[in-house]
């Protein structure tokens, strides 16, 4: 199981009231809804191994260099042209939090990683590919990840978590062709095609305008792979592309020429892990998890943490 932990514990956040407090005053809602989600995916999915993965770049360099609106209006106080190293907007009432869960984590023996220069997204991305034992089920709110569901052995699903936890979709290959109608065979490929056509105001990717989500479908079902669909664009013979979608593709070609390594998960990142990521089965450090219980008033979420894992133990 890999954790995209940026997304769910910003989706804590705002699920939880900041009205939900450590003895001090301070707010724990981040702390406390992270762990109950942690805990709850445990209980329901029994992971052998677990990996909670972290933005170490939340904008890298490479994705800004080729397209400087990528999460521009995300930046406090910046132009749209923004440069990559600019700190990540996050509510005050948040910021002083990570740390804290990211410590629960540790004292519970609970691996983290991270790759320097990438985004959580490239850390499932690389972590996904590498496995060849178990199958793997990344989590996240991020709608990127279904770019990597597979049927290749051992195989890749995607717990998606957008509307919530008690929401969440399951979607491998199936589920992404049948949800956004591209093909299934290359259902994840032709996802991450998709979404460059179609683009993602959350992620200021312009996309090509004219081009919505089902025109985008059709034309990537069309072809076998992205450099043959932009090669297309320039060929009039090619009839699998109506003159119209040629014109429109045509006048965004500086676009499409360096979206994709935008929008390409990364699967060779140089992830770097804290720890051995089976699941433990005791806290690494239970006086230090003591400790964090006590200053945060968090030992109900961290009880059912523990409780968690016990019972992952008892179903191998």
């Amino acid at each position: 199981m890999l954790l995209d932990a940026a997304s769910m514990y910003f989706r804590a956040f705002y699920g939880v009231p900041e009205s939900i407090t450590a003895p001090d005053g301070t707010p724990v809602n981040a702390v406390r809804g992270f762990t109950d989600m942690v805990a709850r995916l445990i209980n329901d999915h029994r992971p052998a191994r677990l990996v909670a993965c972290l933005d170490l770049d939340w904008r890298p360099a490479f994705r800004v260099n080729a397209l400087p609106t990528y999460k521009a209006h995300r930046v406090p106080g910046e132009p749209e042209t923004a440069p990559p190293g600019v700190p990540e907007e996050v509510p005050d009432a948040l910021a002083p939090q990570v740390p804290v869960l990211l410590q629960v984590l540790a004292a519970a023996g609970i691996a983290t990683a991270g790759a320097e220069g990438y985004e959580a997204d490239d850390v499932i991305g690389t972590l996904a590919a590498r496995e060849r034992t178990h199958p793997v089920l990344a989590v996240s709110g991020d709608r990127d990840l279904m770019q990597i569901v597979t049927d290749d052995d051992p195989g890749v699903r995607l717990l998606y978590v957008g509307r919530g936890l008690a929401k969440a979709e399951l979607l491998g290959p199936a589920e992404v062709a049948e949800k956004y109608g591209v093909p299934r065979a290359r259902a994840g490929e032709a996802y991450a095609e998709m979404a460059m056509l179609r683009g993602d105001p959350s992620d200021g990717l312009p996309g090509v305008p004219g081009i919505g989500a089902k025109t985008a479908a059709t034309i990537v079902g069309r072809y076998d792979t992205w450099a043959e669909l932009l090669a297309a664009v320039s060929d009039p013979s090619d009839t699998r592309m109506s003159p119209n979608v040629r014109t429109k593709l045509a006048k965004a070609a500086d676009y499409l020429a360096v979206v994709e390594p935008v929008v390409r998960v990364a699967r060779d990142a140089d992830v770097v892990l804290d720890r051995d990521d089976t699941l433990p089965v005791e806290p690494a450090d239970g006086a230090k998890l003591l400790e964090l219980v006590e200053r945060w008033g968090i030992g109900g979420s961290v009880e059912r943490l523990l409780q968690a894992l016990q019972n992952a133990a008892r179903s191998r």
